[in-house]
């Protein structure tokens, strides 16, 4: 079987890497983005995709608009194209120009967390489980029938960056599965059901705030899952003018907010929520490397009736 590879993002490498060790599989073409700059030379990095795809001696091709490649030249003899953190929508004359056409790996549990940040608002919104699907995709976005899904429990500690990797290398051997089952005429397909489908738009730079009248549970998981990006800034007053950028956070207690009002450090230097305390682990001050709160605190001399400040919504 020959198939077309599609993405620019690293969530994709490990399933790549998968494919390309599936015995009378034939990676026909890899097509990302292209390499942009980046940096604060602005030089020019090759995508993660471009990488592997150099890595193993994979057909490599970039477009700006894969909807604008001719079919003829860049899927040739292709039986079934697999999309993963591409960046680019497909659109229904490409849909239907593959005789498989087009299945994508999603970093969630369809039809939960339909967009572009799954994994991230499930750590956000305090979800106790998440997982990856790969489904079929069709004309309207996220919301085609489902070929196969794998769950997984999110840690309490965990950061969004880090069950963006899990799940990616969770992602790698469902495939390989799903693949395996569709060569043998074994896919059944299951469609979505709409009326429990939920939206995880895309993460901006104002999303990156935190409201401390909530309960510490809600505060540590929002922390968690703007992390690595837009990541949750503050200041801490009066002691710390210049912003910080908060990694990792825990829920310390949830049996009230103790004296302090809601961003106000307690005794411990844990932070009062408006229910319970949360304690921040690791913060990054504006440009100076990640570091634990705890020297951050030692060196800033912070102490307890100290404001932790976070920009409104």
């Amino acid at each position: 079987m020959r198939i077309a590879f599609l993405g620019t993002g690293d969530f994709g490498a490990p399933a790549l890497r998968a494919l390309s060790k599936v015995p009378d599989l034939q990676i026909a073409t890899v097509i990302s983005q292209p390499d942009r700059p980046s940096g604060r030379g602005q030089a020019i990095h090759a995508t993660p995709i471009h990488v592997v795809a150099d890595e193993l001696g994979l057909r490599h091709v970039q477009t700006d608009d894969v909807n604008n490649a001719a079919p003829a030249d860049v899927f040739d003899g292709v039986d079934l194209a697999i999309v993963v953190a591409f960046g680019q929508k497909i659109g229904p004359a490409l849909l239907n120009a593959i005789p498989g056409g087009f299945i994508n790996i999603h970093a969630s549990l369809l039809p939960k967390y339909r967009g572009a940040a799954p994994f991230q608002w499930a750590v956000i919104n305090g979800d106790l489980e998440t997982g990856v699907t790969i489904f079929k995709l069709n004309e309207r976005w996220d919301a085609g029938p489902i070929w196969g899904q794998a769950r997984v429990a999110i840690g309490a500690t965990e950061t969004a960056c880090e069950l963006h990797d899990r799940l990616s290398q969770v992602g790698a051997p469902l495939l390989i599965d799903v693949l395996s089952r569709y060569r043998a005429g074994a896919v059944h397909e299951l469609p979505q059901d709409t009326s429990v489908a939920s939206k995880a738009p895309k993460l901006k730079k104002s999303d990156g705030y935190v409201d401390f009248s909530q309960d510490a549970f809600a505060v540590a998981r929002r922390i968690n899952g703007m992390w690595d990006w837009p990541g949750v800034s503050a200041t801490f007053t009066p002691r710390e003018g210049k912003p910080v950028v908060v990694q990792l956070a825990r829920a310390e207690s949830l049996d009230g907010a103790g004296d302090a009002a809601p961003g106000v450090l307690n005794d411990d230097l844990t932070i009062a929520c408006g229910r319970g305390r949360v304690r921040v682990l690791e913060v990054k001050p504006a440009g100076k490397r990640l570091m634990a709160f705890d020297e951050f605190a030692r060196g800033r001399r912070l102490a307890a009736g100290d404001a932790f400040v976070s920009p409104s919504e």
